[in-house]
């Protein structure tokens, strides 16, 4: 799967079955699995069920929300504090300098400057994560990652 950010329209049919892992909601929302997971903390709304190992399991209102919440970060530009208010109150008035960053957000400003604006705003960025969450979900992603590769080596095709 690719960095690159897809419109809905472009994003896969969801298939008609109850539950799928975090792998097939990656492919189905264009979106990594690390990603899923610290999304997880940040929108309450988004709890799949964890079964077997701490497995996660999705259900398919889990991958409209989380197409959703794709939609105002990716597409709309909202940080995350701004995609809770919309997701908590749609109709809710805004400020766009509050809650919505361009696309291209702080080009070429003073780094300094950027990193307080981000934990004013919000925004996920690796500047204003702990070196410690940093680490914790590339582990989680290496582990979700291995399971993956030993599923597939115990099921060859």
């Amino acid at each position: 799967m690719s960095d690159i950010h897809l419109p809905d329209s472009s994003l896969p049919e969801i298939p008609g079955k109850r539950y799928f892992t975090i792998g097939e909601v990656s492919d189905l929302c264009a979106v990594k699995s690390h990603v899923l997971r610290y999304w997880e903390q940040e929108f309450t709304q988004l709890k799949p069920v964890k079964r077997r190992g701490n497995r996660r399991y999705y259900q398919r209102q889990d991958v409209l929300l989380i197409r959703q919440i794709r939609d105002l970060l990716y597409l709309q530009g909202y940080t995350i504090q701004g995609a809770r208010q919309q997701l908590l109150d749609p109709k809710a008035v805004i400020s766009p300098t509050e809650s919505r960053l361009p696309v291209m957000a702080n080009a070429g400003d003073d780094e300094e400057e950027n990193s307080t604006d981000n934990v004013k705003l919000g925004t996920p960025s690796l500047g204003s994560q702990t070196p410690e969450t940093v680490w914790h979900l590339a582990v989680e992603e290496m582990i979700d990652d291995l399971q993956d590769i030993a599923q597939m080596l115990s099921h060859p095709h």
